[in-house]
């Protein structure tokens, strides 16, 4: 042997220099950031996204009066959901008295239009009303409640089952 092999330092294996996971860093959290946001766009529900936008933005301004006719009316309600009994019930009053006439409840489900729920109850002298309504899937619900004549209307935001009721007020709205 030569002695110029002799005299070389035995050289370290690479993952013992600093180098290399120095090079690897990049990469490394580029593949983990990737797949963090890969998770996020698998588990969360998509946005509804509207294509005729103009056209509903030109209809909340015909809504808003609605609106003002059930503040009003002073038009109140409550809704609640037993899960025992498979049932909806609720009440509506105006000026604090029992409103009894047929109403239009509208549940909109916020992704999926076509698990909207749509009821046509009459409230009875006292103003409460109850329906069969089976499982009630926990989601965002828009609520809308209305006359018959859609004249006036009260909406708002139930997230079921983490609120186990809602009450809409008219002057909440304006």
């Amino acid at each position: 042997m030569s002695d110029s092999l002799k005299l070389q330092a035995p050289v370290a294996p690479w993952y013992k220099h600093r180098w290399p996971w120095l090079l690897m860093i990049g990469p490394g959290l580029s593949v983990v950031v990737g797949s963090c946001m890969a998770y996020i766009a698998f588990t969360q529900p998509d946005a509804l996204v509207v294509g005729d936008y103009y056209k509903q933005g030109k209809a909340i301004n015909q809504d808003l009066r609605r609106d003002t006719i059930a503040s009003d009316l002073a038009m109140d309600t409550s809704l609640s959901y037993d899960v025992a009994a498979a049932r909806l019930s609720g009440s509506v009053h105006s000026f604090g008295k029992a409103y009894q006439g047929p109403l239009q409840l509208h549940l909109a489900h916020a992704t999926l239009p076509e698990k909207d729920i749509k009821l046509l109850v009459q409230p009875d002298a006292a103003g409460n009303f109850s329906v069969a309504l089976p499982m009630l899937e926990r989601s965002r619900w828009q609520v809308l409640v209305e006359n018959d004549k859609r004249e006036w209307r009260l909406s708002g935001i139930w997230t079921w089952p983490l609120q186990r009721s809602i009450a809409l007020h008219a002057d909440e709205e304006l």
